[in-house]
């Protein structure tokens, strides 16, 4: 284990594959009577199930998945004590499929309960408590239309449930499995929110919200308990977003939760289960118990009484954020796992009936959070004075002047960095260096206005945000201005392919991860069912390739047309199966430069999509990244050691 650093001196260079090794415990649940808890952790090499005793330890602990050729990330518990369900696809190309396993079996191989044709996946599994033994499933078997079927989870009998009319539709059930809402994305962007009739299936319009401002359609989207009221995201007549009720006959809005200043944190309705929720509700009756704001640090607003009396004793069990929380039917036992800057996962059990709690285990065990380098909330102001926020994550036991900086840019770019335990922050400020993230105009978490000033400003005032932070962290002397790199996945890869050419002076070197380098090219190869609902984000923002004068505007706000400025060393990583990003994208850079002579490290891996999920690949790409960084910013590398 490593042991924390006497002030002032450096911290011992921690192994790569110490560093991106799979968590020995992740994702915890508890089964709905309380008697087991589920998780991930390593098997076969790959991350899979284990389930074990409320009271017993991993030793006694049963691996009841057994992938050995890509790691699960979500699962569900179901009614029947015998059924465990997963998600899984091949090798990262998000073609999901739910898997059924047997816990009375746990050595017979998984079935799949979803065999579909290539291009079709499952994008949600719920229950269905007015029909025990049964799963809905909403699946694209007509590759357009996403259609919910239900699943009798022993037999595998497939149903059609509810048949869709329109791409961008989705019917909301109640907790008796009826339908009471649908959500339709217009033509003009809105989101439009309808009551539907339990006596016809009719619908009724009750409200249209949003366009620009919901970039990835209005989200929550959950029927409160008692099946008259729809809870989602709005903004009303405020710049931040707040959980508001929309009555099912009236359709009035009702303010459910707000905190002034803060937008409701959505991140985790894009992986559901894995990342904390934007609310926190009961699993026995469905009442809503408290929300997440996003904050310098998130903040939780608790809405239940009897709740909050929950939460008082497990804000006692760590200095973290309260991130994902599991109970029992009866809301006896409860597992919650923490948000830490310095710490990449804490999980506690707690008995509420007896006021005992009790660690049940850390994610990476032999990590020393005080060897770990904190993240610090920092703000300024763009050029144009729209306030940013960002996160400063500096090296432990080095002079915070003059270091080696890397601008780590997310994805999406709907997506917001947030304070927390980051991969990425934590290994450059280990290897020495200073590590910031920026939340350029365009990031959700911050308000309508911070959102909407992104529109037609990709590679424009997107771009100058990030050069804004970065002068400001060299008028602050934190970076030396002759030593800044730029790296990022997604959006981040175009963002740095982009520093390189639009900046190519201001960067030293620079790592493109799946990134885009031809937004026309980028938005025509997107998976066919995605193009309805482009309308509020790609095409507002950016524009449409379909038409002439766009395309054109997009050409030229694309790397690919601005390679040969490129000076500045490159790295650029992609996954073969990449269905988001394809990989073109990469290809087309790459081949480019070679052309011109220009050298460029290229990392492709076979068995990956969008980001490299497997450790073997993780371990790959952060080994090319370390040297890359190394050589040309002058950090810490172990090949030096």
């Amino acid at each position: 284990m490593t042991t924390a650093p006497p002030r002032g001196s450096t911290p011992e260079l921690i192994d790569i594959e110490e560093f991106f090794a799979d968590p020995e415990f992740a994702n915890p649940s508890i089964s709905p009577d309380g008697t087991r808890i589920a998780y991930l952790a390593p098997a076969h090499g790959r991350r899979n199930i284990w389930v074990r005793g409320i009271d017993r330890t991993h030793d006694e602990a049963i691996c009841v998945t057994h992938d050995s050729r890509r790691g699960i990330t979500t699962y569900h518990w179901t009614d029947d004590p015998r059924w465990l369900l997963y998600l899984q696809d091949t090798d990262g190309n998000e073609d999901w499929h739910l898997y059924r396993v047997d816990l009375e079996d746990p050595d017979s191989p998984a079935v799949d309960l979803t065999p579909m044709d290539p291009g079709s996946r499952v994008v949600g599994a719920e229950p269905l408590p007015s029909v025990p033994g049964s799963v809905l499933v909403t699946m694209n078997r007509r590759p357009m239309f996403f259609d919910m079927f239900r699943i009798d989870v022993a037999t595998g009998e497939t149903t059609l449930h509810r048949e869709q009319d329109d791409p961008t539709a989705a019917v909301l059930l109640d907790r008796r499995g009826e339908p009471a809402f649908r959500t339709a994305l217009a033509e003009d962007g809105t989101v439009e929110i309808s009551a539907i009739d339990p006596a016809t299936g009719g619908t009724r319009l009750l409200r249209r919200l949003g366009g620009a401002e919901h970039p990835m359609s209005v989200h929550p989207q959950e029927i409160t308990a008692d099946g008259r009221g729809l809870l989602v995201g709005s903004y009303q007549d405020d710049d931040h977003l707040r959980l508001v009720r929309i009555d099912h006959e009236t359709g009035e809005e009702t303010v459910v939760a707000a905190v002034d200043g803060h937008d409701l944190d959505i991140s985790g309705t894009m992986l559901p289960g894995v990342l904390p929720p934007p609310i926190y509700t009961s699993r026995r009756t469905g009442e809503v118990l408290a929300a997440r704001f996003v904050g310098d640090r998130p903040h939780i607003e608790v809405l239940d009484p009897h709740f909050a009396e929950v939460y008082t004793r497990l804000r006692t069990l760590s200095d973290g954020v309260l991130g994902t929380l599991s109970s029992d039917e009866s809301g006896r036992r409860w597992i919650a796992t923490f948000v830490h800057d310095r710490d990449p996962g804490v999980t506690w059990l707690y008995d509420h009936s007896t006021g005992d709690a009790r660690l049940l285990f850390r994610a990476h065990p032999d990590r020393d959070p005080n060897a770990m380098a904190p993240m610090e909330p920092v703000g300024f102001p763009a050029r144009d004075g729209l306030p940013l926020h960002a996160f400063l994550t500096l090296p432990v036991g080095v002079e915070p002047r003059n270091l080696p900086l890397v601008l780590v840019v997310h994805g999406g770019p709907w997506w917001y960095d947030a304070w927390g335990y980051s991969s990425d922050a934590q290994f450059l400020a280990n290897r020495g260096y200073a590590v910031l993230q920026v939340n350029f105009r365009g990031s959700l978490g911050y308000g309508r206005r911070h959102v909407t000033a992104a529109i037609g400003e990709f590679a424009r005032a997107m771009h100058d945000d990030l050069i804004d932070a970065v002068d400001w962290a060299v008028d602050q002397g934190y970076a030396d201005p002759g030593r800044v790199g730029i790296y990022g996945g997604s959006y981040g890869g175009y963002a740095a392919l982009l520093g390189v050419t639009l900046t190519p002076d201001r960067f030293a070197a620079a790592v493109d991860y799946v990134g885009v380098s031809d937004l026309a090219n980028f938005l025509r190869t997107l998976p066919p069912f995605t193009r309805a609902f482009n309308v509020n984000n790609w095409y507002r923002y950016v524009g449409d390739p379909a038409i002439p004068e766009q395309e054109a505007d997009m050409r030229a706000r694309s790397p690919i047309t601005m390679v040969d400025r490129i000076r500045a060393p490159l790295l650029v990583a992609q996954g073969a199966n990449d269905v988001r990003v394809v990989a073109a994208e990469s290809d087309n850079i790459v081949d480019s430069l070679r052309a011109r002579g220009v050298p460029v490290e290229y990392l492709v891996a076979e068995d990956e999509g969008h980001g490299f999920a497997n450790p073997e690949n993780q371990v790959r790409l952060y080994r090319a990244i370390e040297r890359h960084f190394a050589e040309h910013l002058g950090g810490r590398s172990t090949a030096a050691t």
